[in-house]
C-alpha cells in the first residue's frame, strides 16, 4: 500500500481524488494549504505528493523547492491551471517527476500516479512491530497486544497511534494530529484529540495518570516517546 499526500486548495477535487486513489488501495492524506502541506510532506512514509501550484500561504513552486532542500525522495505529480511549457519547465526543473494541466481526466491522473509509483525503487524490507514498554504493535497487520495479550483498539484510535509511533518523537499538535488523522475537511475540535490520546493512555500506559510515551506538550500537543 502506497502512501500519497494531496496538496490542493479545491476540497472537491481533493476530495474526489482521495476517493478514487483509496479504491485503489492507497492510503491518502489531504492538505489545503502550502503551509500545512509542506509539513506533511517531509513526513518520511510519504510516497508520492499530487501537488497543486497555486496554494494559499506557500504555493507550490516553493513548497517543492523546499521539500527537495530537505532531501524527500517523495514522487511529485504537480497539477496546474497553467499550461504553459515554461512553467512545467520550472516545476520539472525544481525536481517534479511529472506534470499535468487542468482541466485533467480521472483516468489520465490515476493512470500517471501508478505510473509513477511503479518507477520508485522498491523500499528495504524493515520490521513493521514497535514496541514500548510492555506494548506491540504490529502496524502492518494492525494488532496492539500488551503484556502477551490482545488490546482492543478502534480503527480511528490505531490510526492516532500509527501517527504517533511513526513520527520520531516530534511534537504534534492538535491541529495537525485533526488533520492527518481524521482528514481536513473533519469539523472537530481539539477536545477530540484530547479525547483519543487519554484513551490510548488509558490502555497502553502503566498509569494513565503519569503517562511515560503519550506526553503533553503544555500549549501545543502531543508528543510520544519509548
Amino acid at each position: 500500500m502506497s502512501r500519497i499526500l494531496i496538496i490542493e486548495d479545491d476540497r472537491a477535487i481533493a476530495l474526489g481524488l482521495r476517493l478514487n486513489l483509496r479504491r485503489d488501495g492507497h492510503e491518502v492524506r489531504i492538505a489545503q494549504d502550502g503551509e500545512t502541506g509542506l509539513r506533511m510532506a517531509l513526513e518520511p512514509d510519504v510516497d508520492l505528493i499530487v501537488l497543486d501550484v497555486m496554494l494559499p500561504g506557500r504555493n507550490g513552486y516553493e513548497l517543492l523547492k523546499e521539500v527537495r532542500k530537505q532531501g524527500s525522495t517523495a514522487s511529485v505529480l504537480m497539477l496546474t491551471a497553467k499550461g504553459m511549457e515554461s512553467d512545467k519547465i520550472l516545476g520539472l526543473k525544481l525536481g517534479a517527476d511529472d506534470y499535468l494541466s487542468k482541466p485533467f481526466g480521472l483516468g489520465e491522473l490515476l493512470a500517471r500516479v501508478e505510473a509513477l509509483l511503479r518507477r520508485r525503487p522498491a523500499a528495504p524490507e524493515k520490521s513493521t512491530v514497535i514496541r514500548f514498554g510492555p506494548v506491540e504493535v504490529d502496524l502492518d497487520r494492525q494488532i496492539v497486544t500488551r503484556d502477551g495479550s490482545t488490546v482492543d483498539v478502534s480503527p480511528q484510535e490505531f490510526r492516532v497511534l500509527r501517527l504517533f509511533l511513526t513520527s520520531n518523537g516530534r511534537a504534534l499538535s492538535r491541529d495537525d494530529i485533526l488533520a492527518r488523522c481524521w482528514g481536513a475537511e473533519y469539523e472537530g475540535t481539539p477536545r477530540t484529540v484530547d479525547n483519543f490520546v487519554r484513551s490510548l493512555r488509558v490502555k497502553l500506559e502503566l498509569n494513565a495518570e503519569e503517562p511515560g510515551h503519550f506526553l503533553t506538550v503544555r500549549g501545543h500537543g502531543y508528543r510520544f516517546e519509548r
